[in-house]
């Protein structure tokens, strides 16, 4: 799994989750908002801090090409 640098919005977490699944990042988007905001028992600060873990960790979808 990759962070995308063509469709990304802020860090390109859920386009790279979205390239890796096959569908649009709209959609993975929209189920972390919803995890988010809406699903009780998941806070904000969970689904905001493995973002940001996911942001920090994940390599660039470019950086990973170079090696194959």
């Amino acid at each position: 799994m990759t962070r995308s640098r063509r469709n990304r919005m802020l860090s390109g977490v859920c386009a790279g989750i979205a390239d890796q699944l096959g569908i649009n990042a709209f959609w993975i988007r929209l189920l972390f908002l919803t995890a988010a905001v809406i699903i009780p028992g998941v806070s904000l600060i969970a689904v905001v801090g493995a973002y940001i873990l996911m942001a920090l960790i994940l390599p660039w979808d470019d950086e990973v090409a170079r090696y194959r």
